[in-house]
């Protein structure tokens, strides 16, 4: 399954940027607009999983965007983002379709959550989530879920496609750089980097009973890392 995709429509082009680069680094693939026009353009035309939307957008309104689509029977769920205080707004916004929204400042755990949520929930509704099980804990790669007894683990894209491409993979070791190049999508694995371990090691603290003695994504010293559990 690919990354899950948002579209970011934010005239302030910092923000915009700031927001794809952090939702990337999480797993997601995102495009920017900066503007409404162009932002319902590329929403009618691509197929993403969450919108991000400005309310105050140069040519077209985020209100107007959500209004459009909605009219078109668009379902994309759709996140506005709006001004600390303006109440108005985001009561607008969710009686024309809008599905959450998150208020300016903010924090950006919160959006990355909120556009968590709100995949989540898409790809149940689509029915295309990959279920099963390992040493007590069920996943839903495609809700990016994960529960252990009753407690719920929420997963990021880059934790599930962790996972995804581990069990694609079982019985084999997965090196660093084949993480790097299939899931991390670089062009070339030739560069210094930690990022796969502390990846891992974070996943790890999610999942497994005893992150210190793991049975779900085990090291495989001087090597990489495998499947421990059934395919």
């Amino acid at each position: 399954m690919s990354a899950p995709r948002v579209l970011i429509v934010e005239d302030e082009a910092s923000l915009a940027r700031g927001l794809a680069e952090v939702l990337a680094s999480q797993g997601y693939a995102c495009d920017v607009a900066t503007d409404g026009a162009a932002g319902l353009k590329a929403a009618r035309q691509g197929h993403y999983d969450v919108l991000l939307l400005d309310v105050m957008l140069p040519e077209v309104s985020g209100f107007e965007i959500v209004r459009r689509m909605r009219e078109e029977k668009n379902p994309t769920p759709t996140i506005l983002l709006t001004a600390k205080g303006a109440e108005e707004d985001r009561v607008r916004g969710l009686n024309l379709g809008a599905d959450d929204y998150v208020t300016k400042p903010f924090a950006i755990a919160e959006v990355i959550a909120r556009v968590g949520a709100q995949v989540r929930r898409a790809r149940m509704d689509r029915g295309d989530g990959e279920t099963f099980e390992a040493d007590g804990v069920r996943f839903d790669l495609g809700r990016l879920l994960a529960h252990r007894g009753p407690t719920e683990i929420p997963l990021t894209p880059r934790e599930g496609e962790i996972l995804r491409h581990l069990r694609r993979r079982v019985g084999n070791v997965v090196t660093r750089d084949e993480f790097l190049l299939q899931v991390w999508q670089y062009k070339s694995a030739a560069v210094e980097t930690r990022t796969v371990d502390n990846t891992l090691a974070a996943l790890r603290k999610k999942i497994e009973r005893d992150p210190a003695e793991p049975a779900i994504v085990l090291t495989v010293r001087g090597s990489g890392y495998r499947w421990g559990g059934s395919a």
